[in-house]
This record gives C-alpha cells, sequence and structure tokens, in this order.
C-alpha cells in the first residue's frame, strides 16, 4: 500500500464532493421526530416514515439545526402564520442546506420554512380525522347521551396551574349554586397532550364507575375539558382521532371550553357541548342551573293552582252535602209544623205499627210527650 488518507482527508473529499455536487439548498418535506433548543439554536431530528406500513418505522432520518440568528426569524414567522409552535409529530416543509462536518457527519442546515405548508397538512390530517370518526359512526355519539336535569358535580380536565381554570372556577363562585368540582390535571398542550388527557378521562371514569358500583349513583353529572391562558396556543392535540374518539364514547357528557375563536376544533365538534373559553362554558352551567330553577318554580306554581282549584271544588261540594242535610234535619221539619212519632226509638210510619196500650212519644220542634194508645 503506496499511499492512504487519514480520516480527516477522507471526511474533507466527502464535504468537497457534496459541495460540487448538491445544490446550495433544497426544500425538504419531513415529521419532526426531536426537538430541542440550546444557546438559541434549534436542533431537531428529521424522519420521513413508511407510509404503507404504521409499524415499519422510518424510512429516512437525518439531523437538522436551525441556527440562532435564522432561528428566532423562522420560528416567529411560523408562528405568526400558523398560530403554532413547531413541535414534535408535525410535517414540515423546509429550505435547507446538506452539511458533512468530520466530527458532527451529514445533517441539515435549516434556512426556510413554508408555513403554508403545514397549514394544509395539519387540515388535511384534521379532514381525515373527521373522516374516520365519521365512518366509525362517532361523530354524533355524544349528543345521543341524555344530560342530566341538573348538573352540579363536575369533573374538569385542565392543567391546574392555566389562567382558564382560575377563570372557570371563579365564575361557577359568582353565583347562588353550589357546584362541586374535581380537577383531573393534565397537561393540554405540546407533544404529551393526548396522552396527558385520555389518561385523565380514563381517571375520570374509573371513579365513576366505582361510585356507581358502590352507591348505585356515578360520582359526577359531566366532564368539562377547558384550556386557555396566553396566545402561544397549540391545538393541534384536540384534532387527534384517539382522543377525539375516546370523548365520543365517554359515558359522560362533555363539555368543551378550549380558548381559541378563530378554529373550531374535532373535538368541538364531538363534544356533548362546545363554547370558546372557560367561562363561557362555567357561565352555561350557571344559566342551565338557572332554566332548571325557574322550570321548578314553574311548575310548583301549576301545582298550587291546581291544589287550590281541587280545594275549592272538595269545598263546593261539602257545601252542597251540608245543604242537603240541613234540609233533611228532623228540627227543620219540626219548626214547620210536623211532629214525629216513636215507639220505642222506631219511626212510626203507620197505624197498623200500633196496638192498644202502647207508649208512644211524639216529637216537637221545642221538645216532646209521650201517649198511650187507647183502644
Amino acid at each position: 500500500m503506496n499511499s492512504f488518507l487519514t480520516l480527516s482527508q477522507l471526511c474533507a473529499e466527502i464535504e468537497e464532493v457534496l459541495a460540487d455536487g448538491l445544490a446550495q439548498t433544497y426544500w425538504v418535506q419531513a415529521e419532526i421526530s426531536s426537538l430541542n433548543e440550546r444557546g438559541g439554536h434549534l436542533y431537531m431530528e428529521l424522519v420521513e416514515t413508511q407510509t404503507s406500513n404504521a409499524n415499519a418505522g422510518a424510512k429516512a432520518k437525518i439531523r437538522a439545526t436551525c441556527w440562532a440568528g435564522t432561528q428566532e426569524l423562522l420560528t416567529a414567522f411560523f408562528m405568526s402564520e400558523t398560530g403554532q409552535t413547531l413541535r414534535t409529530g408535525m410535517t414540515i416543509l423546509v429550505e435547507a442546506r446538506v452539511q458533512f462536518h468530520a466530527l458532527y457527519g451529514l445533517s441539515l442546515s435549516i434556512v426556510n420554512i413554508d408555513p403554508t405548508f403545514t397549514i394544509g397538512e395539519m387540515a388535511r390530517r384534521r379532514r381525515q380525522t373527521i373522516a374516520q370518526l365519521e365512518a366509525d359512526g362517532l361523530m354524533e355519539a355524544q349528543q345521543l347521551l341524555p344530560v342530566p336535569t341538573l348538573i352540579r358535580r363536575v369533573a374538569v380536565v385542565s392543567s391546574p396551574s392555566a389562567a382558564g381554570y382560575g377563570d372557570f372556577c371563579h365564575q361557577l363562585q359568582q353565583n347562588a349554586y353550589r357546584f362541586e368540582t374535581t380537577l383531573f390535571g393534565a397537561t393540554m398542550q405540546g407533544d404529551g397532550a393526548e396522552r396527558s388527557i385520555i389518561a385523565a378521562l380514563e381517571e375520570i371514569s374509573a371513579t365513576n364507575r366505582a361510585s356507581i358500583e358502590k352507591a348505585g349513583d356515578g360520582a359526577y353529572d359531566a366532564v368539562v375539558i377547558i384550556r386557555g391562558g396566553g396566545a402561544t396556543t397549540d391545538l393541534s392535540c384536540f384534532d387527534q382521532y384517539t382522543l377525539c374518539a375516546v370523548c365520543a364514547q365517554f359515558e359522560l357528557p362533555i363539555l368543551t371550553g378550549i380558548g381559541h375563536t378563530r378554529d373550531v376544533s374535532v373535538l368541538d365538534l364531538v363534544a356533548n357541548r362546545a363554547l370558546k373559553t372557560p367561562t363561557a362554558v362555567a357561565e352555561w352551567l350557571i344559566h342551565r342551573m338557572d332554566e332548571q330553577m325557574a322550570r321548578i318554580e314553574t311548575l310548583e306554581q301549576r301545582l298550587a293552582r291546581t291544589f287550590e282549584r281541587q280545594l275549592l271544588i272538595r269545598r263546593h261540594r261539602i257545601e252542597m252535602l251540608e245543604q242537603r242535610l240541613a234540609a233533611c234535619n228532623p228540627e227543620r221539619i219540626y219548626r214547620m209544623g210536623y211532629s214525629l212519632l216513636t215507639k220505642n226509638g222506631q219511626v212510626i210510619r203507620s197505624v197498623r205499627q200500633l196496638s192498644a196500650g202502647d207508649l208512644v212519644t211524639t216529637h216537637l220542634a221545642d221538645g216532646s210527650l209521650s201517649a198511650r194508645i187507647q183502644p
């Protein structure tokens, strides 16, 4: 062997070949499989999955970096256009340069991003979720659930520290009704949001069923899923099929107040009732109590009127009976000049009832007298 290359020399040749043989930049479609920020730089791993087989894993994978100066501009632009931050699981279209480094190997350097592609991809996935829910007969399943007349015991799925949760509780406290709320804390945005919300729902279901087995009655009348707070929102988890399917098939009515005004999530579409904000959910609960109390008052008034009418009818009947009894009163007959003849307490209606020597009594208006029958 007359000549050889050091590893660094080989890497340098690879870098030179790539630089000469590739275009300056490429637009690349990929899914973010991991993402973290350090020192203002955004480090991610991009993947392409096997679309024909969900269990086949990645078809391609590469590291990518968006350097600090570019990262700040691109993420702000992406947020302004989509209303979301970059996250794992998101499909993006980026412009990138292919780079090769002797120590770090092959990677992409991201210089631009197309937010309209991500918006379109999100819309496509949203349509897929809706289509699948419709095919499974789940879109209207929640609407078919009977809603309790009085919703007083509420299971709440929310981040404990969310401003929306505080607004919800505060609004419920500003009324004459006593609501019982139980918080089931969950992550409401980001990578683990869908799993976290489903876990909270599973805990609610277990608690409710245990109450039914023990006391014959569930622990809750309804479930409320709420979020709110700052303008940085990530609502993609509420368009995911698994979460929406779990909610659609949940045994209790689900109310949503996800705190967004621009879009309606798929979860809003499958919920028993969707309202815009956590405060709006609380107001709806109070309004429903107002309606039910008004109905109860109306029924009470109807019962009172019915009772009064029945009382008048019975009183009239009693008066009629009293009049009839008064008309048949012997004293009234005596005062009219009539008398009553009795023998041994028995009324005498015919002379054939008497014999000579019988002792009879004659009753008059002002007294009675006795006499004996002469032969």
